[in-house]
């Protein structure tokens, strides 16, 4: 079984969302030990005593993280599909904390498709997020 059929349909977590299924498109990304993978291409037994976290661990008490707010704030979102797998890329570039150029932050994003915004909202999200004051995002395991 795959990461992503386990995550959505055993943990039932459908945040992970499943676009190609060829590890392409970045939809389905998850943290893997801390670094973004894609779990349409993985498989489930091959997480076994690793941490995994989706999408859903990143908001705390019902609070979006900085990274999250920054997408809405800034629209680096449309239909909402690819979102996930942008957030789940874009949290470890984030917790780093690092100043990031425009073009820096296209080429983290660069393994992820999106068929509505055109990738400037979320570059923009991405700056936003980075010039806010770091908060405790750390969150549990799926």
């Amino acid at each position: 079984m795959l990461l992503s059929d386990f995550i959505r349909h055993e943990l039932r977590l459908t945040g992970t969302h499943v676009g190609c299924e060829h590890g392409v498109c970045g939809a389905c990304t998850v943290l893997f030990d801390g670094e973004p993978v894609r779990s349409c291409v993985m498989l489930a037994v091959q997480a076994d005593g690793h941490s995994v976290r989706t999408v859903e661990s990143l908001a705390q008490g019902g609070q979006l993280n900085r990274l999250q707010r920054a997408f809405n704030e800034c629209h680096g979102l449309q239909c909402g599909f690819c979102t996930p797998g942008f957030l789940m890329t874009l949290q470890p570039v984030v917790d780093e904390g690092k100043q990031l150029s425009d073009d820096e932050i296209r080429d983290a994003i660069s393994g992820n498709i999106c068929r509505c915004t055109g990738y400037q909202q979320i570059v923009e999200a991405v700056s936003q997020a980075l010039a806010e004051p770091q908060e405790d995002e750390r969150a549990g395991t799926a």
